[in-house]
């Protein structure tokens, strides 16, 4: 029997990237299944056309919903909600897509919707249509068993999350060796204009929860997940890695430029900052990373973004001059031993050899690239989950530098030079312990997605349970 999946992926490159490696492992694995991504469409990422036309794949088909100009700017009046408000206005033209398909074809059946973690009200529309439905975690296992066990907190006990913001409460999750504080839950817990709680309860409505990671890297949170019998199936099934970068001529470019002076450094001398599709900092803060730099004087290699305009919903950019914001005759000063680029490849930068420290934003794809690649983090979350990410690294498995674990860029603080410098230099000496453990967990990453490996039998097993629920 012919089964297709029917992915609906978060409308951003780094979610649309996630998306379609999971397809295409899918899709390599059983030559049974084909997929469907559904692509909702969304103007804030400029990335994605190019994304979707170098990810073709002869058993992975792209389909462009329909783009409603009219609603888009209509929601684009209150930012703060046009996220949720925009998922759920695609339910439409979701039902249809997938019922043009249903009724295309009686040789190949709908094998169910594998919908990403922020479009769980897509779960509705798989009810309507009579098929199987499994969420798509693109974090981690720790921040899954967090997120669930927040809803538990909020559905039983009533809690009110607005009096924990920037407390100093504490929950105990199964799963988590210490206490987790109120300053690294997400922040879209604390958010009134999402119903947080509701988002995460509809996990549990669906047929299995696949995520992003791999048993070794976090046994311990997977087995309680596993053992939940309140929480459909989960299967790890990474490491799920971009490989794919946007190869434009002018980033090919910039790419060229980047790896020829990594390879002019020695060997894990280099500390890389980059802080992620959506990262950048103020003026104020910029100058207090760049101070740091320059004490150190060590080689680094720094993405440093421009913000995008306040209050409205963009992706940072590029600086025309980075020296507008810089300190004054800072790149100079540090012509010899640095470099300030934008835009970073930054899976090909992790993976040089010259490469040594990771300052990251803990992003759930950045934690896997440098897993992957064996380069340790100084831990600086911004946003999102981020700081969840951050604690699991720092406190759960020691294999971390913090740099400030509970940061939020909206915040106001202004994380001074003596503390970054502090990090980076715990960071880049190779006496660290976080280094060997590092190491070790690179080696199993290599091993997880191959015969035998773990990811390789959850992988197995998310198909069986994908082929037993066609309908």
């Amino acid at each position: 029997m012919s089964a297709n999946l029917v992915f609906i992926p978060y409308p951003v490159v780094s979610h649309l990237a996630a998306t379609v490696q999971a397809a295409k492992l899918l899709a390599d694995r059983d030559e049974r299944l084909s997929i469907t991504i559904l692509l909702m469409k969304l103007q804030l990422d400029t990335k994605i056309t190019f994304h979707i036309d170098n990810s073709k794949n002869s058993r992975i088909n792209f389909v462009e919903l329909p783009y409603d100009e009219a609603n888009y700017l209509e929601l684009m009046k209150s930012p703060k909600t046009f996220v949720l408000r925009f998922i759920n206005s695609q339910k439409g033209p979701v039902r249809d897509a997938v019922a043009k398909i249903m009724d295309g074809s009686r040789s190949i059946r709908i094998a169910g919707f594998v919908i990403d973690m922020t479009c769980t009200a897509m779960i509705d529309v798989a009810k309507e249509l009579g098929v199987p439905s499994y969420v798509y975690f693109t974090c981690g296992a720790m921040s899954l068993r967090l997120m669930l066990h927040l809803q538990a907190l909020k559905d039983d006990l009533d809690h009110d999350f607005a009096k924990f913001e920037d407390s100093d409460f504490e929950t105990t999750v199964p799963g988590y060796n210490n206490p987790v504080p109120a300053r690294v839950w997400p922040g879209s817990a604390f958010e009134k204009h999402i119903d947080f709680s509701g988002l995460i309860r509809k996990f549990s409505e669906t047929n299995g929860i696949i995520v992003n990671t791999f048993l070794e890297f976090e046994h311990e949170v997977i087995k309680s997940l596993c053992d939940d019998e309140k929480i459909p199936p989960v299967c790890p099934i990474g490491p799920i890695l971009q490989v794919g970068q946007q190869h434009t001529d002018q980033n090919e470019k910039k790419h060229g430029e980047i790896i020829e002076w990594l390879d002019a450094q020695p060997y894990s001398s280099v500390v890389f900052l980059c802080f992620g599709s959506n990262g950048y900092f103020r003026e104020n803060q910029v100058k207090e990373i760049a101070v740091a730099l320059e004490r150190i004087r060590k080689p680094f290699l720094w993405s440093l973004r421009k913000p995008p305009p306040k209050e409205k919903l963009e992706f940072p950019g590029e600086y025309e001059n980075p020296g507008e914001v810089l300190p004054d005759g800072f790149l100079e000063r540090t012509l010899g031993f640095g470099k300030v680029i934008g835009w970073a490849p930054q899976m090909a930068v992790l993976a040089h050899p010259a490469v040594g420290g990771f300052v990251s934003h803990c992003g759930w794809n950045s934690i896997l690239e440098s897993v992957w690649c064996g380069v340790p983090i100084a831990a600086w979350p911004l946003s999102a989950e981020q700081q969840a990410n951050a604690f699991e690294l720092v406190k759960e498995f020691g294999m971390a530098i913090e740099i400030k674990m509970d940061y939020k860029r909206d915040s106001g603080v202004v994380v001074g030079a003596e503390t970054i410098e502090n990090a980076i230099k715990q960071l880049m000496d190779p006496e660290n312990g976080i280094r060997g453990k590092v190491r070790a967990l690179k080696e199993k990453s290599r091993k997880v997605t191959m015969e035998g490996g773990s990811s390789y039998d959850f992988l197995r097993h998310f198909i069986d349970n994908v082929m037993n629920n066609v309908c």
